[in-house]
């Protein structure tokens, strides 16, 4: 009878574990910001995944530039980075694709009184505060147990960690020029950071804050996706059109994917299975989906105008973009390979975040 007892309650929890992610699957938010506009755009995601077109709930104002953008483990809080530096043009790539900057006054122009990260109550939709940050962030990462916020600030070259609850700053980490990429490994050890200036990979041990290796991949690296063992990591070079592959226990270059002529690669995305890799294009106005496996372009999907910030539905069927200049959001339907819709968003989205 015990015996009976406990399949029936196993039983019981894996039906209720079973139908919370179903509905997860079928319901879920993707959140947009507005880089030019200051706001974050919502869009009913269970509506793009049935017709084809999704409800927009109207824009909430967060701050100045907000870029990236995450949500918080447990779904309940919407974090965004915001940013007083003015927003530039592309510089002026040198002959092996690294950037030339010269010497202005932006920074003299920046008001970084609006620098931080804004936190937004994912249920009702309302800027609930705004975190210290460090100057002009732009991605960051959130840890597993969703307590600290990596943050990069692209102007300074560091990587500030600070409490997600209190805004307490816990340190800063020095890192190369012009960090963008965040991102957490599988396992939560360590933190990728991409460095446009110089095209390197700074790996930084969470334990003790420090850099503990530095990987060339040059040409602009913009972000990091993971293989789901995480042996791997796949490092996009948006001057160059390459996708370098690293080790993760050497920290070497192990092979490169040569993406179609005229990608300008920005974000790339891994699904769960290890079997599809994306990567958003810019320029090129696509995205492109490849076999790991192989490192072979499986496919080129036609989307929006220069195609940044990227995410996948919870059951990775969808995939959706942010498009700047076209002021909307592509949904792609993976299974087919296709955009199948385009959402208004608001002025010149930049990041995506789904749950």
């Amino acid at each position: 009878m015990k015996h009976l007892l406990m399949a029936a309650m196993l039983l019981c929890s894996l039906t209720a574990f079973a139908a919370e992610s179903t509905t997860r699957s079928a319901t879920f938010k993707v959140y947009v910001t507005n880089e030019r506009g200051g706001t974050v755009t919502v869009i009913d995601g269970s509506q793009a995944r049935t017709s084809g077109t999704a409800s927009v709930v109207p824009e909430t104002a967060v701050g100045k530039r907000p870029r990236g953008i995450e949500v918080s483990p447990d779904g309940k809080l919407v974090y965004m980075a915001l940013s007083g530096s003015p927003i530039q043009g592309p510089p002026k790539l040198d002959a092996n694709g690294n950037p030339i900057f010269e010497d202005d006054d932006d920074d003299d122009n920046a008001d970084h009184s609006q620098d931080g990260i804004g936190v937004m109550d994912a249920a009702t939709q309302k800027l609930l505060k705004k975190l210290p940050s460090g100057t002009d962030p732009e991605k960051f990462a959130i840890s597993p147990d969703g307590k600290l916020l990596y943050i990069a600030n692209e102007d300074v070259g560091t990587l500030s960690v600070v409490k997600a609850q209190s805004g307490e700053l816990v340190t800063i980490v020095p890192v190369k020029k012009e960090p963008e990429g965040v991102t957490m490994t599988p396992d939560g050890k360590q933190v990728y950071v991409t460095c446009e200036t110089g095209g390197k990979v700074c790996v930084v041990d969470v334990a003790t804050n420090k850099v503990i290796a530095e990987t060339v991949v040059g040409g602009r690296p913009r972000s990091t996706a993971f293989s789901p063992d995480g042996k791997f990591a796949y490092v996009p070079s948006e001057s160059s059109g390459i996708i370098s592959i690293i080790g993760t226990v050497t920290h070497q270059v192990t092979g490169k994917i040569t993406l179609p002529e005229g990608s300008r690669p920005m974000t790339v995305l891994m699904t769960k299975d290890g079997k599809r890799l994306y990567a958003s294009t810019g320029r090129a106005g696509t995205v492109v989906q490849i076999d790991p496996a192989s490192g072979r372009t499986v496919k080129t999907i036609r989307v929006g105008k220069r195609p940044w910030g990227m995410a996948l539905s919870p059951d990775e069927k969808l995939l959706f973009t942010a498009n700047g200049p076209s002021n909307d959001v592509s949904v792609v339907d993976t299974e087919k390979g296709q955009e199948v819709s385009r959402i208004p968003a608001g002025s010149s989205p930049w990041g995506i975040a789904v749950f």
